[in-house]
């Protein structure tokens, strides 16, 4: 049920959605990959990594890894 609200404030919009009043669905999809060597993603206060010689493979043999179109 619509409702009159104050101000509003967008901080972040991802993948550009931004929903204001009712909906019955919304369903965003998107897809993508990341490339990334060893301990790149670690997250903490205090990050201590050793790594030896690292090598990230990012040769992709596949065509499409993740059809979304017409996943409705």
């Amino acid at each position: 049920m619509p409702a009159i609200i104050g101000p509003v404030q967008i901080m972040n919009v991802d993948g550009g959605i931004v929903q204001f009043g009712d909906a019955l669905n919304i369903a965003p999809k998107t897809a993508g990959k990341t490339y990334s060597g060893q301990g790149a993603f670690n997250t903490g206060g205090l990050i201590i990594t050793n790594n030896g010689i690292s090598g990230t493979n990012v040769l992709d043999t596949n065509l499409i890894d993740q059809p979304i179109v017409g996943n409705n």
